[in-house]
């Protein structure tokens, strides 16, 4: 009997009762990225570009320009307040070729076919309007497609920005963290230069996300399970976290028994933050882990049947995850209301102590309990549409929950309840007009 939580066809704090289903890739749809409030991509396997309209689901564009898969999108706005705001996205493909596109006529702007090897990343620097692009090299590039600098003999490297300070670099089959400072010279000729700062080897295998918390923090997390908080400014191990698969560790979720522990179980696909906690899509499951107490407060160790591939924590207290078996759900994050007589676990010292010692550390742990609040995560929506791995999603706030599978669909999610009283205001305006209300 699988341990997934399930929930009803009654679900009351689930507004998402309708969907659109977007029709026109052909193969995998692996990427979705916002252009505005209304408009979104998406791009897969098929190395075909598509530009929606996220209140209606009109396609907009449908850009040719790639013979092989996307492997990495993002947009690139002008961010020159003098003029009409561009809105631009830049597309990477198995080709070895990014291409440029202007996201209002559909158009291609321009093309950079110079690469050595297939560009897996993309990173736009929107203070210094310059972008970078990530494989074998790494290169930084200017609007107009100039190449400004790049580093050479990296291995299979994704590139992340940390706000206002160095971008880093992680090594996919190292499990190395490579911290990059951009260098802009103040003379006349404005060259610039990738200077590496520091190289971090603490994760034991290799490293699968990275979120920025803020301008002082990120956080990373490895294929085996380890997720690390490292400080922004000198590069030291803040805390770390390598026990979530331990029931141990986390004793108020019921254990599983299993025979042996895959390490994809334990892989850290995902990351997300609110700069107060850390979501974390580990394995099938979801964690929640506080920055400041430095620990897992909540969790889902069997969130979904399959891999958690995106996790995302919305404006409310809500949780989106999305999962290899098909599914999207929203979990809510409460605080767990505990009884009065509720023994705290003790742990490691419950196992091997005893005597005054172990009534010490029990008495601890128990006061520990009492002022510290724990949450659980409560399945509140299951959205079943797609009928293979669901990659990631988009969050549009009222306009409702972008999604994009392996079954070749993009689906727009909405609030059934909002959308049916905008029909009926349209009908109702309709009236109007013809004298007819």
């Amino acid at each position: 009997k699988s341990s997934v939580q399930t929930i009803g066809e009654e679900q009351i704090r689930n507004p998402y009762t309708e969907l659109l289903v977007l029709n026109g890739h052909q193969d995998i749809v692996r990427f979705l990225v916002q252009i505005d409030d209304c408009r979104f991509a998406s791009a897969g396997d098929d190395g075909i570009i598509f530009i929606w309209n996220a209140q209606t689901g009109e396609k907009l564009f449908e850009l040719h320009g790639h013979t092989h898969k996307i492997t990495a999108i993002t947009p690139f706005s002008s961010s020159d307040a003098s003029e009409e705001k561009i809105h631009l996205i830049l597309t990477a493909s198995a080709d070895r070729t990014v291409i440029v596109w202007d996201c209002t006529s559909g158009r291609q702007v321009q093309k950079v076919s110079c690469f050595h090897s297939t560009v897996k990343c993309l990173t736009v620097l929107q203070r210094l309007d310059v972008w970078l692009s990530g494989g074998s090299d790494l290169c930084v590039w200017n609007r107009k497609l100039d190449l400004l600098c790049k580093t050479s003999h990296l291995t299979d490297a994704d590139c992340y920005s940390l706000g206002n300070f160095p971008l880093t670099v992680w090594q996919h089959r190292l499990g190395e963290l490579v911290i990059f400072r951009l260098i802009v010279s103040n003379d006349e000729s404005e060259s610039w230069n990738l200077l590496e700062v520091k190289r971090l080897v603490d994760h034991q295998d290799n490293i699968l996300s990275l979120v920025s918390v803020n301008d002082f923090t990120f956080v990373t997390g490895s294929h085996v399970g380890e997720l690390i908080v490292w400080d922004a400014l000198d590069w030291t191990k803040q805390a770390s976290e390598c026990n979530f698969w331990d029931s141990s560790v986390h004793p108020d979720v019921q254990p599983e028994i299993k025979l042996s522990q895959s390490s994809n179980e334990t892989s850290v696909q995902h990351l997300t933050s609110d700069e107060e906690c850390v979501f974390a899509a580990v394995g099938k499951g979801i964690y929640v882990y506080n920055l400041q107490m430095k620990r897992v407060i909540a969790c889902q160790r069997t969130a979904h049947d399959s891999s958690v591939l995106h996790i995302e924590k919305l404006p409310n207290t809500q949780l989106i995850s999305c999962s290899e078996d098909g599914s999207v759900r929203i979990w809510e994050l409460r605080e767990k209301q505990q009884l009065p007589a509720e023994l705290a676990p003790t742990g490691f010292f419950n196992m091997w102590g005893f005597g005054r010692a172990n009534k010490q550390a029990n008495q601890a742990a128990k006061k520990m309990q009492e002022n510290t609040p724990m949450y659980i995560l409560d399945l509140v929506g299951d959205l079943i549409g797609h009928s293979s791995a669901v990659q990631m999603f988009l969050y549009f706030g009222e306009l409702g929950l972008a999604t994009c599978s392996a079954d070749h669909l993009v689906i727009l999610w909405k609030d059934g309840e909002r959308e049916s009283r905008l029909r009926s205001l349209t009908l109702f305006q309709k009236l109007a007009q013809n004298g007819d209300l």
